[in-house]
């Protein structure tokens, strides 16, 4: 039995859930990881895994199991990268998530400096404003806006994105320009966005010395999809409170007009997210480490 194999096949069965998707994962056949998780458990003398034909949980053996040996695995693949990375370049795919503006607007057009440095490797990324499974969807890292909700996620931090609430010139013609955050709630069509998967809108928040507005106001189109948002708002549709990186090159063209400056939204924390128990491999780690030195000089992003 390829012990370290057997034990990579075993933890990734847990992380994801199923013995097909592992062996997809791992580029193994389903048999084979099979047969590596069943010699372990002969090796052990004890049942790891409960199976059945809809689903896989952990025995309370398991559990244990896993817990210690998901922390062995992963500082013997932390060892062997700092090994690797003094021998060789860093090389190989990563595949990252993270959200449609952040992806064109921030990462993509910063890609050439992180290729000149590190030429092997390979950026796949998946651009979309739904939040994707680390573990199931096999995921390197992902960029993640707002305060995390799951602690178990390792993440380091990126810096902050400023609001900022605007509209068109001809918008503002028509209804005026707001003076109060009060005065979107009447008189005032918002295009507010809610979250792919849930479907929760986004509330609109504003403070100015120790007065809190929350508004939710009228609106005429809601999407799920940030560059949909900024459609719509340059469509004249309403009033939009939107990430200053977003509307920034509109504002400056003239297109949209900010409004209610002398109230504060709360920026936006941004951070790079992995899995604890998933090892950063040396292409991994570069291109982590590179996305902290890019976001911390951005002129959009606060530290």
């Amino acid at each position: 039995m390829d012990y370290f194999l057997a034990v990579q096949a075993f933890n990734r069965i847990v992380e994801t859930g199923s013995f097909v998707k592992a062996a997809t994962q791992m580029e193994l056949h389903p048999n084979a990881v099979t047969k590596l998780v069943q010699a372990l458990e002969s090796h052990l003398r004890v049942k790891l895994l409960n199976r059945t034909t809809r689903r896989v949980t952990l025995t309370s053996e398991g559990s244990v199991y896993y817990e210690q040996m998901t922390r062995l695995l992963d500082r013997w693949l932390e060892v062997e990268a700092e090994i690797a990375v003094t021998q060789s370049a860093p090389k190989g795919k990563v595949r990252v998530d993270m959200g449609t503006t952040i992806a064109t607007l921030l990462v993509i057009p910063a890609l050439p400096d992180f290729h000149a440095r590190y030429p092997q490797v390979q950026i796949d990324i998946g651009a979309s404003d739904r939040t994707a499974d680390l573990a199931s969807e096999n995921i390197d890292c992902v960029i993640r806006g707002g305060i995390l909700q799951d602690s178990s996620l390792i993440a380091r931090r990126l810096g902050s994105l400023p609001f900022v609430t605007c509209a068109t010139p001809a918008y503002l013609a028509a209804h005026g320009v707001p003076r109060h955050p009060g005065e979107l709630e009447d008189g005032h069509a918002l295009v507010r966005y809610f979250f792919p998967g849930s479907g929760r809108q986004n509330t609109l928040e504003f403070t100015k010395g120790d007065e809190h507005v929350t508004v939710q106001g009228r609106y005429v189109i809601a999407v799920n999809d940030s560059n949909a948002y900024l459609a719509a708002g340059l469509a004249g549709l309403g009033v939009i409170h939107t990430l200053r990186f977003m509307a920034q090159p509109y504002i400056d063209a003239g297109a949209f007009v900010p409004v209610l400056q002398e109230w504060q939204a709360e920026p936006n924390p941004l951070s790079v997210v992995y899995m604890p128990n998933r090892h950063l491999s040396v292409r991994v780690r570069a291109f982590v480490d590179w996305l902290v030195e890019h976001f911390a000089a951005h002129p959009h992003v606060l530290p």
